[in-house]
């Protein structure tokens, strides 16, 4: 049995970025809508997070970031990292509630960057399948066949499965099995 673990809290107050995408995912051209959201993995020395910024279109992780917390800066070392390999302006940021992506910090980067801000509905899975499609590739393809000592060695884990294998070699049917 797996234990749930909470990734972020969207109970919260604070201002909410509008559904610029109700749901409408089809993408005709890289760096029009990014796809962002947070998983955990567990490793012998505890839990550390990963924060995934997707490109809608190629379905490529353009950024990622790991750390031992939820704050902001993971999400925003996620976000810094596809504005780096990417340099899109006008770009729309998809994610969920979280404080991380609702906060003032988030915020004030994405206005510098020219990067829209986008959020789905509380709950609703559906509104960033895309990251959860990534997710649970990940998770079976990686995280259920192998147990990580250190956190170290799972942020290594992860580069390799991400930068060595998703990225480059991964079909999907969205892309016409490309």
């Amino acid at each position: 049995a797996r234990r749930f673990v909470v990734t972020t809290n969207s109970q919260h107050g604070y201002t909410v970025a509008p559904n610029l995408l109700a749901r409408q995912f089809a993408v005709r051209a890289p760096n029009r809508v990014w796809m962002s959201d947070i998983t955990y993995i567990l490793t012998a020395y505890g839990w550390c997070y990963l924060a995934v910024v997707l490109d809608a279109f190629s379905r490529k992780i353009v950024g990622w970031a790991m750390a031992e917390h939820l704050r902001t800066e993971l999400v925003l070392a996620a976000l810094n990292m596809a504005i780096g390999q990417r340099h899109a302006k006008g770009v729309v940021h998809h994610s969920a509630h979280g404080t991380q992506y609702t906060s003032i910090e988030f915020g004030l980067r994405c206005k510098e960057a020219k990067v829209r801000p986008s959020m789905g509905t509380v709950g609703d899975a559906y509104d960033n399948a895309m990251c959860e499609s990534f997710f649970a590739t990940l998770k079976e393809e990686l995280l259920a066949r192998r147990r990580f000592a250190t956190k170290a060695e799972a942020r290594m884990a992860i580069f390799e499965f991400i930068e060595g294998w998703y990225n480059l070699n991964r079909r999907h049917e969205g892309l016409g099995q490309v």
